[in-house]
Parts: structure tokens; sequence; C-alpha cells
């Protein structure tokens, strides 16, 4: 099918008087549809070292090249080498592809520049000095929505053997290459035909970011191309169906799975039992959406017991149960608070579901990971704590900033944006499973478990606008809401308490001193103003720029992220973060170290992690012996892991070396045990 299409595109070319010459991408060519380099991470590589060349192709605007399977329709690049003797060249490593349809045909496309790379080994044999010219024929395809044209040219690249040194500029430039390139998994997928369906079960953590899935088979042997695949998720699998391709049973297939944009794993799978999507996954089918929606619902209802929620809902249930026998406000005001929770929960859904889809490794509750909306939320907590125990007083009670303090609607809908922001930290029963189904369900469905997490939330306090009988068995007011306001202000502490804990474990020691310094700063200003209010005076204006200014300048002056993260990890001096210099520097000073490799999507690494590493009769061991344990974690794909793990000859995790005192480093074998570790040292 793949020749035929080629064929029809070259007839309409002749057909249609285009001439071919001039469409031809080679290198004498006036403006080729896919211009193509060759060059070199180092000129000058070292003798028995290994140096990557990249195939550096970038398209006209309009035109696309082909992965190594182009799918229904197209070809790949091929390569035909003429190289110095010794010299040998790996196979081509493509990086992740795209998927674009056209006339119902599936193909698997590069639409903007991209880099091929390959491993060029150079002989131990060689010297300083001696010139290794390279020469390489290089064709492919290039195509538009319309016509094809084949492409191709002759390449030539001369080395000279020397130091191996790289410069700042190609290493930077060549990493950008390898974070395209899928990275392995690690782990063994399990596949099987049924009913003329394909269906495929990928080794994945339940916790691993998972945003525009798609399985891209290596060859013809798994998925019908064009077919539609349908993508679940089963505790910690993934499983791809689709329409099965058809012809003779595979006994490996192997792919790669995308997980986000330019981001995929290296898959390999062998006949094997695959457990239904409906089996503990959460399909993309009306039930499973059903029972997303219901998770969803019921986690939101559980959330207005959280500390942070429960005193501004009852601060406000109980303005319901001030406004007496109004039915019509009571119903206004709780459909504000709804919306606001409800609008609140769908912006934040509508930022999460897009950053993801852009390739970011973010979550429920994503804009805590952010140091300045921590500092945020910490000063306007201890506000609301402050408020609450009677240092000051804003016009209505229990908002927490000047928007929600308001009266009536107004005050209801910003005391709902205010709650869900708040929230949103919390995952509680139910929601883990409703949550993790939005994010791999399409846009709509996803929108609505965000909608019907809002929902929930808002449920008891339209319960208590819309129901009489509710309100009227709510106590009536007296002096003893004073007192359960004042009670209700040590949740709210303890919440400011638990943001500067989670602003210290991001920013380290100076984050969080910076942080209680803002918090205790802007109290300063809110006693201040309670005695003016107590005297009859204003200043809530002032106080609100002086707090204003105070926020700005703790984000101002928060530190590096990087670098608390750095030295938070390091701070027992047995656990380091990985660093090839400071692993040399170890060895030197005569220290035991065990490195290994790790990251979030590898669910071997997180086995051997639980079963073994992290184990206490593990520690103990280690630190009778001196031994250092240095991590490298790949989650999110380190140019230096990168290019350690390939000159060990690796190309993934996990990855488990142990360098004794004054010896080369021992290979541990991928599947660890407390046994293995202990025997290090014993």
């Amino acid at each position: 099918m793949r020749t035929i299409y080629v064929l029809l595109m070259t007839l309409t070319l002749l057909v249609t008087g285009v001439p071919a010459t001039a469409q031809i991408g080679a290198f004498g060519g006036a403006e080729p549809n896919i211009a193509a380099s060759l060059v070199a991470e180092s000129a000058a590589p070292a003798p028995g070292k290994p140096v990557t060349l990249a195939f550096v192709m970038t398209p006209r605007a309009g035109w696309h090249g082909y992965w190594e399977n182009p799918g229904d329709a197209g070809i790949g690049m091929s390569v035909k080498w003429t190289l110095p003797a010794g010299v040998t060249a790996g196979p081509l490593r493509h990086p992740v592809p795209e998927t674009l349809i056209i006339s119902g045909l599936m193909n698997y496309v590069y639409e903007g520049q991209y880099a091929i790379l390959v491993t060029l080994n150079v002989p131990a044999t060689a010297k300083p000095g001696d010139r290794l010219p390279i020469r390489v024929r290089g064709d492919w395809l290039a195509c538009t929505r319309e016509i094809c044209v084949p492409g191709g040219g002759d390449l030539a690249l001369d080395l000279t053997v020397g130091s191996g040194t790289i410069a700042a500029a190609d290493r930077s430039r060549f990493d950008q290459f390898r974070a395209r390139l899928p990275r392995p998994l690690g782990s063994e997928g399990r596949f099987a035909v049924e009913n003329g369906q394909f269906r495929l079960a990928i080794p994945y953590p339940a916790s691993a970011s998972l945003a525009d899935a798609y399985f891209f088979p290596m060859k013809d042997d798994a998925f019908a191309y064009a077919a539609p695949q349908t993508i679940t998720r089963s505790g910690d699998m993934v499983i791809v169906e689709g329409k099965a391709a058809g012809g003779p049973a595979a006994t490996a297939i192997s792919g790669i799975l995308r997980t986000a944009d330019h981001v995929g794993f290296a898959v390999r799978a062998v006949p094997g039992t695959v457990a239904s999507a409906g089996d503990g996954a959460e399909g993309t089918g009306v039930g499973a959406i059903l029972l997303a929606l219901g998770g969803a619902l019921l986690g939101g209802l559980l959330l207005n017991i959280m500390p942070c929620v429960f005193p501004i809902l009852s601060l406000k249930a109980l303005s319901l149960a001030k406004a007496g026998g109004d039915a019509r406000a009571a119903r206004r005001e709780a459909l504000a608070y709804a919306a606001g929770v409800v609008v609140t929960c769908l912006a934040l859904g509508a930022v999460l579901l897009a950053l993801r889809a852009g390739g970011a490794s973010v979550g429920w509750a994503f804009q805590l990971q952010d140091p300045r909306i921590i500092l945020l939320l910490l000063v306007l907590v201890t506000a609301i704590a402050f408020n609450l125990a009677g240092l000051f007083e804003l016009q209505a009670v229990g908002a927490g900033g000047a928007l929600a303090a308001k009266g009536g609607v107004q005050g209801s809908f910003w005391t709902g944006v205010l709650v869900a922001f708040v929230a949103t930290p919390c995952t509680g029963p139910f929601m883990a499973a409703a949550l993790g189904a939005a994010l791999v369900l399409p846009v709509g469905a996803a929108l609505a478990i965000f909608a019907g997490l809002g929902l929930g939330l808002a449920l008891p306090f339209l319960l208590i606008g819309f129901m009489p009988a509710l309100r009227a068995r709510m106590p009536r007011p007296g002096p003893w809401m004073k007192r359960f306001q004042r009670l209700l202000s040590i949740p709210m502490f303890v919440t400011a308490l638990a943001l500067a804990w989670l602003l210290g474990q991001q920013m380290g020691t100076g984050g969080m001193t910076i942080g209680l310094a803002t918090a205790m700063a802007a109290a300063l200003l809110l006693w201040w103003l309670g005695g003016r209010q107590r005297a009859g005076r204003g200043g809530l204006g002032l106080v609100a720029l002086g707090i204003a200014a105070l926020l700005a300048g703790g984000i101002v002056t928060l530190p590096q992220k990087g670098v608390a993260q750095a030295s938070s990890l390091s701070g027992d001096g047995r656990t380091v973060p990985f660093d090839e210099a400071r692993l040399a520097q170890l060895r030197a000073q005569g220290k035991p170290v065990f490195l290994y490799f790790t990251a979030d999507w590898c669910l071997t690494c997180k086995v051997n992690e639980a079963a073994a590493i992290d184990r206490a009769d593990v520690a103990e061991a280690f630190e009778k012996a001196g031994v250092v344990t240095m991590v490298g974690d790949w989650t999110n794909s380190d140019p230096a892991i990168g290019r350690f793990l390939e000159a060990q000859g690796r190309s993934g995790v996990p990855l488990y070396l142990f360098y004794p005192v004054g010896q080369n480093a021992r290979a541990l074998p991928q599947v660890l045990t407390p046994a293995i570790l202990t025997a290090l040292v014993g």
C-alpha cells in the first residue's frame, strides 16, 4: 500500500507537469523541500569513544518527513555509509513522531524541524590527529497533503581524532535533540488479539503523567493504522485498544507510547493476558464517565469538612441563618456561591488540561507547585485566621478578603471562588479515581468531572439555601456565634502552618522564613487595623496596599527553586542528587557510593525502591558502612543523566551501580532485593 501510494504521487507529478528535479530535496537544489545537514556533537572524537551525529531535517512550510514506520503511506529515511576503516555507525534513532491523517490514511510524520541521531564508534587504534572522512548517502520522502516527492543527497563530514571535547553550545543543541527521543520504559508489556481487536497493556505507574496518549507500532503486526485507538488506565497499566492489523500472529511487538507532545517511551510487548478496560480503569464509556462523575461529586462533598474549607462554609451558613426568613435572598446567595465554586473548578480544570496537553507534568492543585501562589495563599489564610480570631473586622464575617467579605450575592460568589481555590490541595476519598479519569477522558467529559467536583463542594450550601427546613433547624443567632467563630480560627491557623511547611519543602529554609516573615508582617498590619477599628477609625485601604507591597517584596526575594531543592535533597550527607563531578569527588575521598537512576514513570524503579532501596535494614547497613546514596531522577529527561546512561551502554532506567572504595563500578541486577543491597557491604 505504501509503495502504491508513492507511485500514485509520482504519477500525479508527471501528469500535472511539475518538474521532478525542481522538487528534489537534494543539496544542489535551489530550495529543497526538506533541507538536511549532518552535524557532530564533537568535531574531535576521542579514540575508542563514541560520538553522536545528527541528521538535522528542516521541512519547508506545509511539508513533512516520515518516522521509521511511516504508517499507511510514505517512506522513512534510509542511509548508506562510507566510513574509514574501523569506524562503525549504529542504527538511526528517531524522535517521537506525530500523527497526520490524509484521505483516511494514517501517517506518522514530522511537520517541523527534527533530528535523527546516530552513534559513530571510533576505534581505539585511532591516533590523535587522524582524519576521519564521514560520507553518507541519505534518501527520504518529502510530502504535503497533496503531493509527495523523493528527496535525498550525499552528505560529507570531516572529523579529526582528538580529546573528545564538546563545546557548550553543541552539547546544549544535542541535549535538545535527545530530549525528543523515546525513552526505554524498562518494563515489558502484554498484548492479545480478540475478535479482531488488538489489545495492549503497558506497565506505567498510575501516578505518572499521561496526556495526548497514542501508541505508534514499529511494524504492521499490531494496530490497523487508521483505526482509532482507545486509551484507558487500569491501575499501573495503560490499556490501548484498537482494530487489529490482521496477518500472522506476532511473537513480540514494539513501538512508542506517546504520553505528551514530543514525549514518548519505547515499549516491547509479548503475548499474554490483558485486563479488560473496565477492570480498575477509568474508561471513556458512559458508565465509566458516570462513575467518575459520582466520585467527583462525593469527593467534593467531603472536602467541606477539610480544615481550610469548613470555617468559611460554616460562617456563610450562619450568615444565612442570620438572614431569617428571606427565602429568595437565601436562594440567590446559595446559587451565587455554587457558581463561584463551579466556575473556579472549571477554570482550574481547563488550565490543568491545557498544561498537560502542552507536555507539562502537572496534576490537581498544580497552582501549589508555584511558590508565589503558596505565599499568596499563606498571607490570605493568615488574614482569614486572624479575622476569625477577632483581631480585626470586615464588613461581613468569614470570607478572608475584601471581595469575599462583601454581603449578598457578590460576597457569596467570591466566597465560592476562594473556597474552591483553597480546597484544591485536598484529594480526599473518591476524588483520586475521578481526577485520574478526568486526565485521560475527552475534554468535554473531563470538564464535566471538574464541574461535578465543584457541585459536590457547593452542595451543602445549596441545600441550606433551598431547604427552609434546614435553615429552621440551624441554631438561632446569639453570643455563641462569636465563640464559634473564634474556634473556627484554629483550623485556619493549622492550614497556614501547612502552607508554610509546603513553602519550605519547595524552597528550603530560606523560602519558609520569607513566607513566615511576610505573614507576620501582614498580621501586624491587621493588628494595627483592628486597633483603629475599635477606636472608630478606618484604614482598610492603607492596610490592603501595605499587604500588597509585602507580597510583592516576598515574591521577589524568594530563593531560586532549584537551589532549594538540591540543598534539601542532600541535607543528611548520605543521599545526594546525581552529579558526575560530585561522584568523582566522593570516590576520590575514598567513600563507597550506591548510584541509582529512577523515574516516576518507571514501574520497575518504584517497585525496587519500595521493596529494597527504601527498607530500614538497607539504610542501616549503608549507614554503618559509610555508603553515600546518589540518586538520578530521569523523570523529566535530564540531559546529564541521559549522557551518563549512554556512556554506561544503557538507554534507559533503571540502572543500579555500586562503587566500592578504589574499584570500578559494579552493575547490579534490574530487580533488587534487600539481600542484594546489604551484601554489597557485608
